[in-house]
Parts: C-alpha cells; sequence; structure tokens
C-alpha cells in the first residue's frame, strides 16, 4: 500500500508542478491579496476542479467522452481561445495597478479558477492519459489509495503555491517581481495556446 501512495505522490506532483495556467493563476492570488485567506476561494475551485478531473479519470468516465472526434476539436479550440485571453490580460496588467487589477474578487476568483482548471484541455490530456491509464494497475483499497493520495496532492500543491505568492507579495511591495513574473507566465500561456493550435491541425 505504501509503494501505491509513493507511486500516485510522485505522479501527480510530476503532473502538477511545471508552471502553467492553474498555478500561475493561484500564485498570482496568493501575492495580489492582502492575507492568504482571500486567496482561499481560488485554492479551493481549483482543488475541487482537479479531484473533479482525478476521479472522472480513475473511473474511465473521461475517457469516453473524449473518445467523441467532434467534442475533442472544441475542447481544444476553446481552450486555444480561453489561452490567448488569459496571455493577454496577464500581459497587459499595469505594473502600479497590479495588485488591484489581479486581486479578483469571490465570484470572479471561482469563474477564473474552474475556468484554467477545466478549459485546459492540456490539463485534461495528462489527467486522463497520466493519471486514468496508472490507476489501471490497481484495484479495490489500492485504487482508492491511489486516487486520494492524488488528490490530496492537488490540494497541498495549491495551498502553498498560493502561500508561496503571499511571501512573494510581502518582499516585494513595489510588484517588481511580480511584473517580471506577470510576463513571463503570459509568454507561458501563449506557448501553450500555440501547442494547443498545432495539435488542431495534425
Amino acid at each position: 500500500m505504501i509503494l501505491v501512495i509513493l507511486h500516485a505522490v510522485l505522479l501527480a506532483f510530476g503532473l502538477i508542478m511545471p508552471l502553467g495556467v492553474q498555478n500561475i493563476f493561484i500564485f498570482q492570488q496568493g501575492a495580489s491579496h492582502g492575507t492568504l485567506r482571500r486567496a482561499v476561494p481560488a485554492v479551493v475551485t481549483a482543488a475541487f476542479c482537479d479531484t473533479l478531473l482525478i476521479v472522472l479519470a480513475v473511473s474511465g468516465v473521461s475517457v469516453l467522452i473524449l473518445a467523441n472526434v467532434w467534442f475533442k476539436t472544441i475542447l481544444l479550440a476553446v481552450g486555444v481561445v480561453f489561452l490567448l485571453y488569459m496571455g493577454w490580460a496577464t500581459w497587459s496588467s499595469k505594473p502600479r495597478a497590479f495588485e488591484e487589477q489581479m486581486a479578483y474578487s469571490l465570484k470572479k476568483q471561482i469563474t477564473f479558477a474552474a475556468s484554467v482548471s477545466l478549459m485546459n484541455p492540456h490539463a485534461i490530456m495528462d489527467t486522463i492519459g497520466v493519471i486514468g491509464t496508472s490507476s489501471i494497475a490497481y484495484s479495490g483499497y489500492e485504487r482508492l489509495a491511489f486516487t486520494l493520495s492524488c488528490i490530496a496532492v492537488s490540494w497541498s500543491w495549491f495551498t502553498f503555491l498560493a502561500l508561496i505568492g503571499r511571501m512573494v507579495g510581502r518582499l516585494d511591495s513595489s510588484v517588481r517581481i511580480m511584473t517580471v513574473l506577470n510576463k513571463c507566465s503570459a509568454v507561458i500561456i501563449w506557448a501553450v495556446a500555440v501547442m494547443l493550435l498545432r495539435s488542431l491541425f495534425t
């Protein structure tokens, strides 16, 4: 059982740690708000969406959904448009108004966190292709332990990310660091959008 949990933890961390749209958004909310508590809606929403995707992947439901070619194509197209918009919004944030612009309200945090989690085809494919496929090796209590371990990693990681963001926000009151990170984040988001766009035509 310990090996199963270790496998799940390493696998989940390997998927969730690379810098992507979801991680960038959670980090920004942690850095932009005056207290970590105000970034909780973004953390909880992202973690809940990841939990949903993991459960669907392990149960095999997501594989059946993405077997539809038209659905997969629409998902990719919507994802590209959304990522292009997110990249523009991140890039165009003004340095002096960064905290005001990126410190989203509760409703906006939930909406954006759900969007970057559920409208990101790259993350969905990874969850299905890696976690879903890996879970096939287990059954019964082992599969349950595998699933819960993956979910625990998501919740822990997003909490940690928001906490690190808050620490950076406190260290850099002039927002210089966050401005540079913002520009770099926008470039990464656009790069992911280009990759998805290429996959539409291959």
